[in-house]
């Protein structure tokens, strides 16, 4: 079978599985990932020293170490094939399906590095800002969202879609854990056609059309937020 009549077999399949799998993975995990980065880094930067607040910035430095510093292959193996093998009475605490584990393991894996870089982009805002909004007699839940939200996610932006582009790219680990996503759709039919080459390279090309399209968006996105900058000489 030639080169082209592999791509135009292959080809709705892996567009099936992107739109299926791949997108879907991707916009769940980095949402949610993102919700608990938000968490992470608020309870990272708070100044308080309540007990219960230094249990929680323990957990979340835990929390941060364990997933930045694990392979992200390791951590789906060890969600999807590892945790059944936690029983009770000879029966599993946890089992959770494919769909479950992938998204549970790439929001964490998210929500690690993300939160690092919310916390650097707060904590890069002036203090200035702080004291001002506070002299106004804003609240802090309130100075967060109007003012240090919005310059912060001017700053976290760049690499934020670097993670979100990332995330797009990692979801073809999730063919370890049986999801059959884009990459493992190739797999089958490089396995089918006895050409790897160009099973892969098709896959390769599918996910290179995916991040340059993203990064077109994380341009227009970095223009979007810093449109009332002054630009440099004014």
């Amino acid at each position: 079978m030639s080169a082209w009549q592999i791509v135009v077999k292959s080809l709705p399949e892996l567009l099936v599985a992107m739109l299926k799998y791949t997108i879907p993975i991707t916009l769940i995990s980095f949402a949610l990932g993102l919700i608990l980065a938000v968490l992470v880094a608020l309870v990272r930067i708070s100044p308080s020293q309540k007990p219960v607040m230094r249990g929680l910035k323990g957990l979340t430095w835990f929390y941060v170490w364990v997933f930045r510093g694990t392979p992200l292959l390791v951590q789906l193996f060890l969600i999807f094939f590892g945790l059944p093998y936690l029983k009770m009475n000879g029966h599993a605490i946890i089992e959770l399906n494919a769909w479950t584990a992938g998204i549970l393991t790439f929001s964490l894996n998210t929500g690690a590095y993300a939160s690092e870089t919310i916390r650097a982009a707060i904590s890069s805002v002036p203090k200035t800002q702080w004291d001002a909004a506070k002299a106004l007699g804003m609240k802090k839940s309130l100075i967060l969202r109007l003012v240090i939200f919005p310059q912060a996610l001017r700053i976290a932006l760049p690499p934020l879609s670097n993670s979100f582009i990332s995330l797009i790219k990692d979801t073809s680990l999730a063919s370890g854990i049986t999801i059959i996503e884009m990459f493992q759709v190739s797999q089958q039919f490089a396995a089918l056609y006895y050409n790897p080459l160009v099973s892969y390279s098709l896959v390769a090309f599918l996910y290179l059309m995916l991040t340059t399209v993203l990064t077109g968006v994380q341009s227009w996105l970095e223009k979007r937020t810093s449109r009332y900058l002054l630009s440099e000489g004014q």
